[in-house]
């Protein structure tokens, strides 16, 4: 059978401070679709972007990338800098590194089960404060042997990952004060089982798990070092509705 050939187009778009409104800011444009693609880009600087999910300034559309076995190596380096992105794949394997203050990332992977989400490996690493991540993971696909993992270094973060798990590890390492963590793991399947260790150090934090497998069991594992702050941790296996 002919194997469908990889496409794979990427702009660097570099408006220089001037009269322009978007001054200093580097964008990229990636749209990938075929298999066993291996991508590797690094920004440097402030209010640069790498452009899906609508993205800003010049309009960019997307991140997309489309197909199995895929690789994304994703560094910015700077402040207020912004990564957006669709990805829809199995064997998917993302490591994102961020070095700055005030940057934004949002990704989602395979939200409607156009390939299932399997045996995907993604490691988040972040050194600044002021951030906001958001990664949501086959929310109608089932992340099958999902493994996720969270280097969180510096106060006043903000990360939210809601996974539809089935059989998923999240490992979650923050260093630092006035972070806050939310963390929805739901799954329907007799094999969901998820996985969530949280090791913590730092004051006035604020963390919101949640594990809903409904016909399997789930582990927590909370390491908390600190003074301040609010947990509120549910698991729920098709049980009344319960809150904090």
């Amino acid at each position: 059978m002919k194997q469908k050939n990889n496409y794979l187009i990427i702009n660097f778009l570099m408006l220089f401070a001037s009269a322009s409104a978007f001054s200093a800011d580097n964008e990229i444009y990636v749209d990938q679709s075929g298999a066993t693609a291996n991508i590797d880009i690094e920004q440097l600087g402030i209010s640069n972007l790498i452009g899906g999910l609508s993205s800003s300034a010049g309009n960019l559309t997307p991140l997309d990338l489309d197909g199995n076995s895929l690789t994304l190596d994703i560094n910015m380096i700077g402040n207020t800098n912004k990564f957006f992105g669709d990805i829809y794949a199995n064997s998917f394997t993302g490591d994102y590194n961020f070095t700055g203050s005030t940057n934004t990332f949002t990704i989602q992977v395979d939200p409607s089960n156009t390939y299932g989400a399997d045996s995907t490996d993604q490691q988040v690493d972040v050194t600044g404060s002021g951030n906001t991540f958001v990664l949501n993971q086959g929310t109608s696909a089932l992340a099958a042997t999902l493994d996720l993992d969270w280097v969180i270094q510096g106060s006043n973060n903000t990360i939210t990952s809601n996974i539809n798990i089935d059989g998923a590890t999240n490992y979650v390492d923050i260093d630092g004060s006035d972070n806050t963590l939310t963390y929805t793991g739901a799954g329907v399947t007799a094999s969901a089982g998820g996985y969530f260790y949280l090791d913590q150090t730092g004051g006035s934090r604020t963390f919101n798990i949640q594990q809903l497998s409904t016909q399997d069991n789930d582990w927590l594992k909370i390491i908390s070092v600190g003074s301040n702050g609010t947990l509120c941790i549910i698991q729920n296996d098709q049980g009344s509705s319960v809150g904090c």
